[in-house]
């Protein structure tokens, strides 16, 4: 090998590893899924003390693990974990659709997540009003499918509503509407079920539509692959002309197209979005639609048809400025997993490593809480809190969000509390929605951009932290900065 290779080679390597250490702006998530009740409530019916509590018990994982950001499933079949001014109370809840569980579970875990400095996205399903016709048909007066039974198709065991429809984008456009108006939530977020995934045999039952409403297209992809577009284009209007700051993400199946069947594809061999899903993912970003993509790369690092690898510098490298994270698979953990990698969570940790050596994948999501946290295979917090996530970050900045600079944090004070405690208190300044707090040596240079010295996150005005002794003070700065809805940091005040 020449001496120059060498060199250039070393110079990445020393680059990453300094990329993945000082880097404090890295999104680390979990999705918390509702439907089928997944993640929460673990049951239909439980208490609304009960709901709350394992709702707290959550986030207080989610805290534990050094992460900061969740991302709630609030509509998971055209029902609400929410007070909808158009749809019912889902039904995952209490048992039955449209009962109203006793308190809003959105305003409450907006509340509990404010507490922990916690970034909070909410999850919604555009068209599914169904995961299965079989095993649940009993609606509510007023749900939109006895209102609109002519919106609605049947595929499978599932009823969707009828992309090909105008009304059907401006009835998803209001809900969006709704709930970005009531809530002070950082993002609205859409996984990977817009056409649903194909069943063998059955066409998907659109054809009339098209016949009626083709709008000049002449092939019947394109055309379903128009609907998709012109709803994400819609939504992303609808946010943004209320509240300009608040993120707009898409979480898309692994891959958008493979080489084969495109030139700018990965090198992979499945099933793809913009062919088997009619959701172009890349003309989104291209078009400014969409804030962020995070693609769900739930393959092991080496898999023949779908490489983690390959697919996340695909990604990385066709960002079209939108902010990438990762999404990726504890589900898959298992003893008894076909590929061996899966076996235990080292792959995880393969996957976490190579994502921090790359600057342009700003963070990772896990799907889901309940395999992130209770699968024994997969405990993760003693390695994560001692390497990966020993320090704490918080959200990338977004350059597709409106700039908000906020104001410094006012009238700061700290006092000893006891031998072991320090009192932090302070007045929010003008758009401080979080705020973080650093602890500096004092012989020692101030660097906020280091993570090291950031101590805790928190959306309150208060907050009491370990120390030693009573020389602490005499040791260590403390310093605090404001962080605005769209993630801006204001400069340091410290604590006199």
């Amino acid at each position: 090998m020449k001496k120059t290779s060498l060199c250039l080679i070393l110079f990445i390597f020393s680059f990453a590893s300094v990329y993945s250490q000082s880097n404090k702006r890295f999104i680390r998530g979990v999705w918390i899924a509702t439907v089928a009740n997944i993640d929460w409530p673990t049951q239909k019916g439980l208490s609304s003390e009960d709901q709350k509590q394992e709702m707290i018990n959550l986030l207080d994982n989610v805290k534990a693990y050094n992460m900061n950001t969740v991302i709630f499933q609030i509509r998971p079949t055209a029902d609400a974990f929410y007070k909808s001014r158009f749809e019912p109370y889902s039904h995952w809840l209490t048992g039955l659709q449209g009962q109203d569980p006793g308190y809003d579970p959105l305003q409450f875990t907006i509340d509990e997540c404010h507490k922990r400095g916690l970034n909070i996205h909410v999850w919604l399903n555009p068209y599914r009003i169904n995961n299965d016709t079989v095993g649940y048909n009993t609606y509510a007066k007023d749900h939109i499918i006895n209102k609109h039974p002519e919106w609605v198709i049947n595929y499978g065991k599932a009823k969707y509503f009828n992309p090909g429809l105008d009304e059907v984008r401006q009835f998803t456009c209001n809900v969006v509407k709704d709930i970005v108006s009531n809530y002070d939530i950082d993002a609205i977020h859409m996984d990977d079920y817009f056409y649903p995934y194909k069943i063998a045999g059955q066409e998907f039952p659109d054809s009339i539509t098209f016949a009626k409403h083709s709008r000049g297209f002449k092939d019947i992809g394109d055309w379903r692959r128009n609907n998709v577009n012109l709803i994400i284009k819609e939504i992303n209007e609808t946010i943004k002309s209320i509240k300009p700051w608040v993120e707009f993400g898409i979480s898309p199946f692994a891959i958008w197209r493979n080489k084969t069947e495109d030139p700018r594809g990965s090198d992979t061999k499945a099933m793809t979005n913009y062919d088997g899903l009619y959701a172009d993912i890349l003309l989104w970003q291209e078009k400014g639609w969409i804030d962020y993509v995070l693609p769900q790369l739930y393959f092991n690092i080496g898999y023949k048809i779908a490489d983690y690898a390959i697919l996340a510098d695909w990604w990385s490298k066709y960002n079209y400025g939108a902010n990438v994270y990762a999404g990726l698979a504890p589900y898959r953990v298992s003893k008894s997993a076909k590929q061996k990698e899966w076996h235990n969570s080292k792959e995880l940790i393969r996957q976490i490593k190579r994502n921090m050596s790359d600057p342009n994948i700003k963070g990772e999501v896990y799907f889901s809480a309940k395999s992130l946290f209770d699968k024994p295979e997969v405990k993760l917090e003693n390695q994560l809190t001692k390497k990966e996530y020993k320090y704490l970050c918080i959200s990338p900045e977004n350059n597709r969000i409106k700039r908000i600079e906020p104001e410094n944090p006012q009238d700061v004070s700290i006092q000893m509390i006891d031998d072991r405690n320090i009192s932090l208190k302070w007045q929010r300044g003008k758009d401080a929605k979080r705020f973080v707090i650093y602890k500096f040596k004092k012989n020692k240079p101030v660097n906020k951009d280091n993570p090291e010295s950031i101590i805790a996150v928190t959306g309150l005005t208060e907050l009491v932290i370990p120390c030693k002794n009573k020389k602490d003070l005499e040791k260590y700065r403390y310093g605090i900065t404001s962080l605005s809805p769209s993630h801006s940091e204001s400069s340091i005040v410290f604590f006199n």
